[in-house]
């Protein structure tokens, strides 16, 4: 199928990218596999990291990745006639099955499938819980997942922060891939999850420790707490979350 709407949208993100003067520290490329069906999971930091998460599958292969995303940007004017185009999947979380099937097909198809295993933008930029839904779906599909860290995006468009492209110019993005995990391994989901985030993490605190420090004079609020930022701590995000649910 020819991919009329991907690939100029692939070229215009890259483009921006360069715009925006992004130093891409891509690694572990070699482990994107050249063909076949394959899970991306990736940490999710930044409202960028649809984009960014796919260069190494474009730079290496020219592969693209449907990612599985929010049913409600797909009712977007302007953003859902892309993501269709695009063939990523919708996922409605108040009915999972239908979202779920769509991307064991696609993956028995020999496709890539994006999963953010947090299912939302970490405020605290640290991992948050995963979901099973990465391991339960390559286990059914025979495929393998492949773990990816992404950091440094936070800094560029984030969640409870004003953009301000400007300041983020010049900005490092670090977008690691790690080895594929077998779905041998992925079975059963608890301990296959466990397994992805433990991947994951330490993408991520590799991708973190040879990042370069924030420049002199700099709010490090794009930095953990753990890490001596100003970030929200993963406890005082679950307290916010936890009084806006029970305020619905």
């Amino acid at each position: 199928m020819a991919e009329l709407v991907y690939k100029p949208v692939i070229r215009f993100a890259l483009g921006v990218f360069k715009a925006l003067d992004l130093t891409l520290d891509v690694r572990g490329q070699e482990h994107v596999p050249a063909t076949g069906g394959c899970i991306v999971a990736i940490n999710h930091v930044s409202y960028l990291d649809f984009a960014l998460a796919g260069v190494p599958f474009w730079r290496s292969h020219r592969r693209m990745v449907r990612f599985m995303a929010k049913h409600d940007v797909f009712s977007h004017p302007i953003a859902g006639p892309l993501m269709r185009g695009m063939r990523h999947i919708p996922v409605d979380r108040s009915s999972g099955a239908g979202s779920y099937r769509h991307a064991v097909t696609a993956l028995q198809a020999g496709e890539l499938v994006g999963v953010f295993p947090e299912a939302t933008v970490s405020r605290s930029f640290c991992l948050q819980p995963f979901k099973t839904g990465a391991a339960r779906m390559a286990a059914e599909a025979d495929v393998p997942v492949l773990p990816m860290a992404i950091w440094g995006s936070q800094r560029i468009l984030t969640k409870g922060r004003p953009r301000n492209f400007r300041a983020a110019r010049g900005s490092t993005v670090s977008i690691v891939v790690g080895e594929p995990i077998p779905p041998t391994e992925l079975k059963p989901a608890a301990t296959g999850t466990q397994l992805l985030a433990d991947a994951v993490l330490k993408l991520l605190t590799d991708a973190q420790r040879d990042y370069p420090p924030p420049p002199a004079g700099e709010s490090p609020w794009w930095l953990p707490a753990h890490l001596g930022g100003c970030a929200p701590t993963p406890e005082v995000v679950a307290q916010e979350q936890a009084k806006s649910h029970n305020k619905k």
